[in-house]
């Protein structure tokens, strides 16, 4: 249950009654109480504090369309996506920063084919600990320093809550990768944030689960909260995951947050992410995630999956044409 109160409830009564029903208290722009989900029926103390309340299904509740009908407005700086605007926002660059050399020449890249906002990550949350790390704060710099130079956006990930007042600090949209998606020290420290966040879904993890992630973030006041669809663990051996396209149907069709797609970590293999992105861009999605690289036969990390600069500029000229066909604008 979700309670907007009262603009005369002092905060003082806001959070005794948070206290007393075990409920989550947070301002934005409004008082705001949120329950279990189980709970359906306000006393009547609650009722008389309260402007509005919303009665959901399930603990996915801030993020629900029974709560929100409307997608949410996400701003990066000057760019929108979500709303009313249907943009599709497209993001590249490489899996990890390497080298001034290599994101340089990403960074005049993205600028030289029209897009504004450049991934790679700092910190790399890797599966062997024997495999390249990322270059840590010196990294973060480095993007610092290309945004700077070339008006980029960025976004880089957080691996764990060690560090993630730093990638607040540096980053237009922090991203949550997937294994990192379950880590309450790092959902709740971008709940009192108010940056974008960008959730990646865990391999092994139920659309439930995911939204209730979310709900971490939403449920500490950041209203700023982009789901990532980026492949799900199935039977299959032949790909590197599964891209839940399904899931991000039912994302779209239920949730009131904008779904950006990452084809590039799903496949695994770059021969297969430029008709996978188009495919997704086809389901007029809020965004895509594709990862390219300068010279991606020397990349340190997910060397497979990027795509050159030749390949990715082809891919980016026939996804404005899918977009264009199906209602939205790459920005």
């Amino acid at each position: 249950m979700i309670v907007h109160l009262h603009k005369n409830v002092s905060k003082e009564l806001a959070l005794n009654l948070a206290e007393k029903y075990k409920a989550t208290f947070f301002e934005n722009g409004k008082m705001v109480l949120v329950t279990s989900s189980k709970i359906k029926l306000p006393s009547d103390e609650v009722k008389q504090a309260a402007e509005e309340i919303f009665i959901t299904d399930s603990d996915i509740q801030l993020a629900s369309k029974q709560y929100m009908p409307t997608k949410r407005e996400i701003r990066i700086g000057d760019l929108v996506i979500g709303g009313n605007s249907n943009n599709s926002l497209v993001i590249t660059g490489p899996c990890s920063v390497e080298s001034e050399e290599q994101i340089e020449a990403s960074a005049k890249f993205c600028v030289e084919l029209g897009v504004n906002v450049m991934r790679a990550g700092a910190y790399k949350p890797r599966t062997s600990p024997y495999t390249f790390q990322g270059l840590g704060l010196e990294g973060l710099k480095l993007l610092d320093k290309m945004r700077a130079k070339y008006g980029l956006k960025i976004i880089t990930e957080v691996r764990d809550s060690s560090h993630v007042n730093e990638v607040i600090d540096y980053a237009d949209i922090v991203q949550i990768g997937a294994k990192s998606m379950y880590d309450q020290g790092i959902l709740r420290q971008c709940g009192k944030t108010k940056k974008p966040v960008l959730l990646k879904r865990g391999f092994g993890t139920t659309l439930q689960e995911f939204v209730q992630a979310a709900e971490f973030i939403l449920s500490g006041g950041n209203p700023n909260v982009i789901l990532c669809e980026r492949g799900i663990r199935t039977f299959e051996t032949k790909t590197r995951f599964t891209l839940d396209l399904c899931g991000a149907a039912w994302l779209k069709e239920n949730t009131n947050l904008p779904v950006i797609l990452d084809p590039s970590h799903a496949i695994g293999y770059a021969y297969g992410v430029p008709d996978l992105a188009r495919a997704c861009m086809a389901m007029a999605a809020d965004g895509l995630l594709i990862e390219t690289h300068p010279n991606p036969k020397e990349a340190k990390s997910d060397a497979a999956q990027q795509l050159n600069f030749e390949e990715f500029k082809n891919l980016y000229a026939s996804l404005k044409k899918v977009a264009e066909a199906v209602g939205q604008k790459v920005v």
